[in-house]
Protein backbone atom coordinates (compact mmCIF):
# COMPACT_ATOMS: atom_id res chain seq x y z
CA UNK A 1 0.00 0.00 0.00
CA UNK A 2 1.29 3.47 -1.06
CA UNK A 3 2.21 5.68 1.92
CA UNK A 4 -0.16 8.99 2.59
CA UNK A 5 0.59 11.65 4.55
CA UNK A 6 -1.81 14.07 6.15
CA UNK A 7 -1.82 17.46 8.60
CA UNK A 8 -1.99 15.44 11.42
CA UNK A 9 1.33 12.92 10.51
CA UNK A 10 3.77 15.91 11.22
CA UNK A 11 4.51 18.58 13.10
CA UNK A 12 6.53 21.76 12.17
CA UNK A 13 9.30 20.97 15.13
CA UNK A 14 11.50 19.96 13.07
CA UNK A 15 12.06 23.12 11.26
CA UNK A 16 12.21 25.23 14.42
CA UNK A 17 15.34 26.71 15.19
CA UNK A 18 16.94 25.83 11.23
CA UNK A 19 17.40 28.21 8.50
CA UNK A 20 16.07 27.31 5.44
CA UNK A 21 17.84 28.64 2.53
CA UNK A 22 15.52 28.30 -0.65
CA UNK A 23 18.19 27.95 -4.11
CA UNK A 24 16.25 29.63 -6.98
CA UNK A 25 13.68 31.90 -6.35
CA UNK A 26 11.44 31.04 -9.54
CA UNK A 27 8.19 29.12 -10.48
CA UNK A 28 8.49 26.89 -7.41
CA UNK A 29 11.14 28.75 -4.98
CA UNK A 30 9.16 31.87 -4.46
CA UNK A 31 5.78 29.76 -4.01
CA UNK A 32 8.03 27.71 -1.32
CA UNK A 33 9.49 30.71 0.64
CA UNK A 34 6.82 32.52 0.77
CA UNK A 35 4.73 29.58 2.33
CA UNK A 36 7.04 28.65 4.92
CA UNK A 37 7.66 32.22 5.99
CA UNK A 38 4.21 32.33 6.37
CA UNK A 39 4.19 29.33 8.48
CA UNK A 40 6.56 31.01 10.94
CA UNK A 41 9.72 29.20 9.49
CA UNK A 42 13.57 31.22 8.92
CA UNK A 43 14.13 31.98 5.50
CA UNK A 44 16.34 33.13 3.33
CA UNK A 45 17.15 32.91 -0.81
CA UNK A 46 19.93 31.91 -3.08
CA UNK A 47 19.78 33.54 -6.20
CA UNK A 48 22.12 34.76 -9.20
CA UNK A 49 21.43 38.50 -9.32
CA UNK A 50 18.58 38.91 -11.87
CA UNK A 51 14.75 39.64 -11.79
CA UNK A 52 13.83 36.79 -9.38
CA UNK A 53 16.27 38.03 -7.34
CA UNK A 54 14.67 41.68 -7.35
CA UNK A 55 11.58 39.69 -6.72
CA UNK A 56 13.04 38.46 -3.48
CA UNK A 57 13.91 41.61 -2.50
CA UNK A 58 10.57 42.93 -3.21
CA UNK A 59 8.65 40.29 -0.46
CA UNK A 60 11.56 41.37 1.73
CA UNK A 61 13.04 38.32 2.23
CA UNK A 62 17.04 37.98 2.98
CA UNK A 63 18.34 37.18 -0.07
CA UNK A 64 22.00 36.19 -0.96
CA UNK A 65 24.38 34.59 -3.80
CA UNK A 66 23.39 30.75 -4.20
CA UNK A 67 27.01 29.79 -2.49
CA UNK A 68 26.06 32.05 0.24
CA UNK A 69 22.93 31.04 0.71
CA UNK A 70 23.59 27.42 0.88
CA UNK A 71 26.23 27.75 3.09
CA UNK A 72 24.27 29.87 5.92
CA UNK A 73 21.40 27.24 5.50
CA UNK A 74 20.36 24.36 7.73
CA UNK A 75 17.75 22.82 5.04
CA UNK A 76 18.92 23.83 1.58
CA UNK A 77 16.26 23.64 -0.59
CA UNK A 78 17.00 23.29 -4.30
CA UNK A 79 14.42 24.33 -6.35
CA UNK A 80 16.47 25.12 -9.54
CA UNK A 81 15.54 23.96 -13.02
CA UNK A 82 16.99 20.26 -13.21
CA UNK A 83 19.19 21.34 -15.96
CA UNK A 84 21.19 24.06 -14.67
CA UNK A 85 21.24 22.02 -11.38
CA UNK A 86 24.24 19.69 -11.62
CA UNK A 87 27.19 22.87 -12.83
CA UNK A 88 25.25 24.88 -10.37
CA UNK A 89 25.86 22.20 -7.37
CA UNK A 90 29.10 20.96 -7.82
CA UNK A 91 30.26 24.80 -8.24
CA UNK A 92 28.13 26.78 -5.33
CA UNK A 93 26.19 24.43 -3.47
CA UNK A 94 28.48 21.15 -2.89
CA UNK A 95 31.09 23.34 -0.76
CA UNK A 96 28.34 24.61 1.73
CA UNK A 97 26.87 20.61 2.40
CA UNK A 98 28.44 20.60 5.88
CA UNK A 99 27.98 17.59 8.22
CA UNK A 100 24.36 17.40 9.30
CA UNK A 101 22.46 19.29 7.34
CA UNK A 102 19.70 18.62 4.83
CA UNK A 103 19.65 19.01 1.14
CA UNK A 104 15.87 18.87 -0.51
CA UNK A 105 14.61 18.66 -3.98
CA UNK A 106 11.46 19.42 -6.29
CA UNK A 107 11.90 16.79 -8.51
CA UNK A 108 13.76 13.88 -8.58
CA UNK A 109 15.74 14.26 -12.03
CA UNK A 110 18.88 14.48 -10.94
CA UNK A 111 18.67 11.69 -8.22
CA UNK A 112 17.32 9.57 -10.66
CA UNK A 113 19.90 9.85 -13.60
CA UNK A 114 22.92 10.02 -10.59
CA UNK A 115 23.96 13.42 -12.04
CA UNK A 116 24.91 14.70 -8.36
CA UNK A 117 27.01 12.68 -5.85
CA UNK A 118 26.08 13.83 -2.12
CA UNK A 119 28.26 14.03 0.78
CA UNK A 120 27.80 10.77 3.14
CA UNK A 121 27.23 12.58 6.12
CA UNK A 122 23.51 14.83 4.95
CA UNK A 123 19.94 14.08 4.62
CA UNK A 124 19.10 13.68 0.90
CA UNK A 125 14.97 14.04 0.90
CA UNK A 126 12.19 15.12 -1.82
CA UNK A 127 9.10 17.55 -1.69
CA UNK A 128 7.53 17.77 -4.95
CA UNK A 129 4.49 19.77 -5.34
CA UNK A 130 2.37 18.04 -8.38
CA UNK A 131 1.19 21.39 -9.16
CA UNK A 132 2.87 24.66 -10.36
CA UNK A 133 4.23 27.49 -8.21
CA UNK A 134 1.41 29.84 -8.53
CA UNK A 135 -1.08 26.91 -7.53
CA UNK A 136 1.27 26.07 -4.69
CA UNK A 137 0.71 29.62 -3.23
CA UNK A 138 -2.60 30.31 -4.19
CA UNK A 139 -3.68 27.05 -2.17
CA UNK A 140 -1.57 28.01 0.88
CA UNK A 141 -3.25 31.56 0.82
CA UNK A 142 -7.00 29.92 0.62
CA UNK A 143 -6.43 27.49 3.06
CA UNK A 144 -6.13 24.96 1.16
CA UNK A 145 -3.62 21.95 0.83
CA UNK A 146 -2.63 20.14 -2.99
CA UNK A 147 -1.12 17.16 -3.73
CA UNK A 148 3.09 16.04 -3.19
CA UNK A 149 4.85 13.39 -3.70
CA UNK A 150 7.53 12.75 -0.90
CA UNK A 151 10.61 10.49 -0.42
CA UNK A 152 14.05 10.22 1.74
CA UNK A 153 17.53 9.14 -0.37
CA UNK A 154 19.38 9.54 2.04
CA UNK A 155 19.06 9.70 6.13
CA UNK A 156 22.05 9.92 8.37
CA UNK A 157 20.26 10.72 11.56
CA UNK A 158 16.66 9.41 11.38
CA UNK A 159 14.95 12.68 10.83
CA UNK A 160 14.99 12.76 7.30
CA UNK A 161 11.34 11.92 7.21
CA UNK A 162 9.99 13.92 10.28
CA UNK A 163 12.03 16.13 7.97
CA UNK A 164 10.15 15.62 4.92
CA UNK A 165 6.83 15.78 6.16
CA UNK A 166 7.64 18.85 8.62
CA UNK A 167 8.42 20.77 4.82
CA UNK A 168 5.56 18.89 3.22
CA UNK A 169 3.25 20.80 5.93
CA UNK A 170 4.76 23.97 5.79
CA UNK A 171 4.54 24.56 2.60
CA UNK A 172 0.86 24.00 2.88
CA UNK A 173 0.85 20.76 0.80
CA UNK A 174 -0.70 17.96 3.77
CA UNK A 175 -3.94 20.37 4.04
CA UNK A 176 -4.96 17.66 1.38
CA UNK A 177 -2.06 15.19 1.47
CA UNK A 178 0.90 13.45 0.38
CA UNK A 179 2.48 10.34 -1.29
CA UNK A 180 5.34 8.18 -0.83
CA UNK A 181 6.59 8.19 -4.34
CA UNK A 182 10.47 7.72 -4.95
CA UNK A 183 13.03 9.67 -6.51
CA UNK A 184 12.25 6.93 -9.45
CA UNK A 185 9.15 6.91 -9.67
CA UNK A 186 8.61 10.51 -9.93
CA UNK A 187 10.83 11.36 -12.39
CA UNK A 188 10.06 8.79 -14.69
CA UNK A 189 6.54 9.46 -14.32
CA UNK A 190 6.71 12.97 -14.70
CA UNK A 191 9.05 12.75 -18.00
CA UNK A 192 6.27 10.00 -19.25
CA UNK A 193 3.96 12.58 -18.93
CA UNK A 194 5.60 15.24 -20.56
CA UNK A 195 6.46 13.47 -23.24
CA UNK A 196 3.98 10.51 -23.74
CA UNK A 197 0.30 12.39 -22.57
CA UNK A 198 1.38 15.61 -23.66
CA UNK A 199 2.53 15.22 -26.79
CA UNK A 200 -0.50 13.36 -27.83
CA UNK A 201 -3.16 15.75 -26.28
CA UNK A 202 -1.45 18.30 -28.51
CA UNK A 203 -1.88 16.36 -32.11
CA UNK A 204 -5.42 15.54 -30.96
CA UNK A 205 -6.21 19.94 -30.24
CA UNK A 206 -4.31 21.15 -32.83
CA UNK A 207 -5.52 18.21 -35.18
CA UNK A 208 -9.25 19.09 -34.04
CA UNK A 209 -8.79 23.01 -34.74
CA UNK A 210 -7.74 22.76 -37.99
CA UNK A 211 -10.54 20.39 -39.03
CA UNK A 212 -13.16 22.56 -37.73
CA UNK A 213 -12.01 25.73 -39.37
CA UNK A 214 -10.96 24.29 -42.51
CA UNK A 215 -14.41 23.27 -42.51
CA UNK A 216 -15.73 26.50 -42.28
CA UNK A 217 -16.68 27.13 -38.69
CA UNK A 218 -15.37 31.12 -37.75
CA UNK A 219 -11.95 30.66 -35.71
CA UNK A 220 -13.24 32.24 -33.11
CA UNK A 221 -16.54 30.07 -32.44
CA UNK A 222 -14.00 26.42 -33.06
CA UNK A 223 -10.99 27.82 -31.07
CA UNK A 224 -13.46 29.04 -27.85
CA UNK A 225 -15.24 25.78 -28.56
CA UNK A 226 -12.37 23.37 -28.71
CA UNK A 227 -10.25 25.04 -25.85
CA UNK A 228 -10.26 28.69 -24.92
CA UNK A 229 -13.39 28.88 -23.37
CA UNK A 230 -11.35 26.66 -20.26
CA UNK A 231 -14.38 24.24 -20.28
CA UNK A 232 -11.98 21.52 -21.04
CA UNK A 233 -9.88 22.88 -18.08
CA UNK A 234 -13.24 22.54 -15.97
CA UNK A 235 -13.52 19.15 -17.03
CA UNK A 236 -10.01 18.40 -15.43
CA UNK A 237 -10.57 20.02 -12.21
CA UNK A 238 -13.81 17.55 -11.97
CA UNK A 239 -11.92 14.66 -12.72
CA UNK A 240 -9.01 15.51 -10.33
CA UNK A 241 -12.04 15.12 -7.47
CA UNK A 242 -14.54 12.46 -9.20
CA UNK A 243 -11.73 11.02 -11.70
CA UNK A 244 -11.76 10.70 -15.00
CA UNK A 245 -14.88 8.11 -15.38
CA UNK A 246 -16.99 9.80 -12.68
CA UNK A 247 -16.76 13.23 -14.24
CA UNK A 248 -18.64 11.85 -16.87
CA UNK A 249 -21.81 12.04 -14.84
CA UNK A 250 -21.56 15.66 -14.94
CA UNK A 251 -22.29 16.06 -19.07
CA UNK A 252 -25.59 15.81 -20.22
CA UNK A 253 -26.73 12.18 -22.27
CA UNK A 254 -26.35 13.57 -25.36
CA UNK A 255 -22.24 14.06 -24.47
CA UNK A 256 -22.27 10.97 -22.78
CA UNK A 257 -23.52 9.10 -25.64
CA UNK A 258 -21.24 10.65 -28.20
CA UNK A 259 -18.18 10.51 -26.29
CA UNK A 260 -18.16 6.62 -25.21
CA UNK A 261 -19.83 5.29 -28.60
CA UNK A 262 -16.73 7.09 -30.62
CA UNK A 263 -14.44 5.77 -28.32
CA UNK A 264 -13.07 2.54 -30.24
CA UNK A 265 -12.46 5.04 -33.37
CA UNK A 266 -9.51 6.48 -31.46
CA UNK A 267 -8.17 3.49 -29.53
CA UNK A 268 -5.14 3.32 -31.76
CA UNK A 269 -2.65 -0.11 -31.47
CA UNK A 270 -0.20 2.45 -32.76
CA UNK A 271 -0.22 4.65 -29.85
CA UNK A 272 -0.12 2.36 -27.41
CA UNK A 273 2.73 0.93 -29.02
CA UNK A 274 4.70 4.94 -29.00
CA UNK A 275 3.62 5.18 -25.13
CA UNK A 276 5.53 2.27 -24.23
CA UNK A 277 8.46 2.87 -26.26
CA UNK A 278 8.44 6.46 -25.19
CA UNK A 279 8.34 5.02 -21.57
CA UNK A 280 11.08 2.56 -22.11
CA UNK A 281 13.27 5.60 -23.45
CA UNK A 282 13.05 6.81 -20.30
CA UNK A 283 13.83 4.35 -18.08
CA UNK A 284 17.06 3.28 -19.83
CA UNK A 285 18.12 6.79 -19.30
CA UNK A 286 18.60 7.51 -22.44
CA UNK A 287 16.18 10.55 -22.27
CA UNK A 288 18.39 12.20 -20.01
CA UNK A 289 21.43 11.98 -22.26
CA UNK A 290 19.68 13.03 -25.44
CA UNK A 291 19.18 16.05 -23.05
CA UNK A 292 22.30 16.66 -21.78
CA UNK A 293 23.58 16.45 -25.48
CA UNK A 294 20.61 18.99 -26.39
CA UNK A 295 22.01 21.78 -23.73
CA UNK A 296 25.57 20.88 -24.43
CA UNK A 297 24.92 21.57 -28.41
CA UNK A 298 23.50 24.92 -27.22
CA UNK A 299 19.67 24.14 -27.52
CA UNK A 300 19.86 24.21 -30.97
CA UNK A 301 17.21 21.70 -31.66
CA UNK A 302 15.13 23.16 -29.08
CA UNK A 303 14.77 26.58 -30.17
CA UNK A 304 14.30 25.46 -33.73
CA UNK A 305 11.31 23.13 -32.92
CA UNK A 306 10.08 26.34 -30.67
CA UNK A 307 10.20 28.41 -33.69
CA UNK A 308 8.45 25.98 -35.69
CA UNK A 309 5.28 25.32 -33.49
CA UNK A 310 4.55 29.07 -33.18
CA UNK A 311 5.02 29.10 -37.41
CA UNK A 312 2.46 26.01 -37.05
CA UNK A 313 -1.13 26.09 -39.00
CA UNK A 314 -2.77 25.91 -35.66
CA UNK A 315 -0.65 28.45 -33.94
CA UNK A 316 -1.54 31.38 -36.56
CA UNK A 317 -5.45 30.39 -35.96
CA UNK A 318 -4.87 30.65 -32.05
CA UNK A 319 -3.00 33.98 -32.37
CA UNK A 320 -5.60 35.55 -34.70
CA UNK A 321 -8.42 34.27 -32.09
CA UNK A 322 -6.77 36.03 -29.12
CA UNK A 323 -5.74 39.06 -31.23
CA UNK A 324 -9.68 39.26 -32.10
CA UNK A 325 -10.37 38.49 -28.32
CA UNK A 326 -7.74 41.41 -27.07
CA UNK A 327 -6.02 37.89 -24.84
CA UNK A 328 -2.39 37.85 -23.69
CA UNK A 329 -0.70 35.00 -25.30
CA UNK A 330 2.41 35.05 -22.85
CA UNK A 331 1.77 33.75 -18.80
CA UNK A 332 4.88 35.66 -18.05
CA UNK A 333 2.92 38.60 -18.09
CA UNK A 334 0.52 37.52 -15.55
CA UNK A 335 2.18 38.96 -12.99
Amino acid sequence: MTRVFHDDDATLEPLRDKRIAVLGYGNQGRAQALNLRDSGMSVIVGNAADEYAAHAKQDGIPLYSIAEAAARGDIVMSLLPDEVTPAIYREAVRPGLSKGKTLVFASGYCVCFRQIEFPPDINVIMVAPRTVGIAVRQHYQRGEGFLSFVDVHQDVDGQAWPMTLALAKGIGSLKSYALHVSFKDETELDLFTEQALVPALSVVLTTAVEVAVQAGYPKVAAVLELYLSGEIGDVLHEAAKYGWVGQTGLHSPTSRYGSKSRLPRFEAPELRKTMEDVLAYIRSGKFADEWGAEQAGGYKHFTAMDEAFKKTLFAKFEREVMQELHMNQDPRDAG
